[in-house]
């Protein structure tokens, strides 16, 4: 039994509720086993996002991703991943007609994924959703400010809180998630000066997203930071990386080596140990 490994357990949803004004949070987004293996180390959060509708399936909005493909994700993502806190969007349609859709959906992700949350996207519209599901005992990650599955509504992606009305509309979010239960929110797209002022006044976590360096945490999408997604780069993205070159040199080599008979070489074909006599 000494020789025994033990894991440590997972970072919860209260966990990093107590993070709130001290060490910032970490997050990013992750779809597959492969990419959940690599972050899981640096990560505190790892955030299946309906993202993955435009970053993975080509889709022009997160619109149009079924709760079925983010919950095969999302088992993919917590079967990579030991240490992070493991939370799953919520697709559009699945959750804003009713607190009874929100609970049954939110359910079926926790029960067939093993996640450690859900995040749904609104403020004061969806009070009640975040509510039931909290009571339900499902940890929520709000999602307020720019909402991108609203973006065909609002005209775009448009960056929010530039007027008085949309500042004010916010900051009631923010409290609406806040008294709903949630245990954090994502605040996206938002004026800096909102984002401080909400991060400064309400009592649970702020993870920004294109919103201030004062927020309790910060979420990128992880196939922007690291240039694997060049269809448009949002201003609040800064590439840590850029794959998405190293994968086309990468695939400009092997190509022009199989054109060139040069792949595969010996060492990558398997030879028979002795030898065989062939009947004429």
């Amino acid at each position: 039994m000494d020789n025994v490994t033990k894991l440590e357990p997972r970072i919860s949803a209260a966990d990093l509720t107590s993070r709130k004004n001290t060490t910032p949070i970490v997050a990013l987004t992750a779809y597959t086993t492969p990419m959940a293996q690599r972050l899981d180390a640096h990560a505190d959060l790892l955030l299946v996002g309906d993202s993955l509708a435009m970053v993975i399936y080509g889709l022009e909005t997160t619109v149009g991703i079924t709760l079925d493909t983010m919950i095969a994700h999302g088992r993919a993502v917590v079967r990579g991943s030991q240490k992070s806190c493991v939370i799953i969007d919520m697709p559009a349609g699945t959750y804003e007609d009713s607190p009874e859709q929100a609970v049954e959906s939110a359910r079926r992700v926790i029960d067939e994924t093993g996640a450690q949350g859900v995040k749904l996207e609104g403020g004061v519209a969806i009070a009640g959703q975040i509510a039931a599901i909290v009571e339900a005992g499902i940890p929520v990650l709000g999602h307020i400010g720019l909402l991108p599955q609203k973006v065909t509504k609002a005209g775009g992606f448009r960056i929010q809180g530039r007027d008085d009305e949309g500042y004010l509309n916010i900051l009631d979010d923010a409290w609406a998630v806040t008294n709903a239960g949630a245990f954090a929110v994502v605040i996206e797209g938002t004026v800096e000066i909102l984002a401080r002022e909400v991060t400064g006044t309400i009592p649970i976590p702020t993870i920004g997203i294109g919103a201030s360096v004062a927020c309790d945490g910060q979420i990128l999408v992880t196939d922007d930071m690291l240039g694997l997604f060049s269809d448009f780069t949002p201003k609040f993205v800064k590439r840590f990386g850029d794959l998405g070159t190293a994968v086309e040199t990468a695939v400009e080599a092997y190509a022009t080596d199989v054109r060139a008979r040069r792949f595969p070489e010996n060492q990558h074909v398997y030879q028979l140990e002795k030898s065989v006599e062939v009947a004429s």
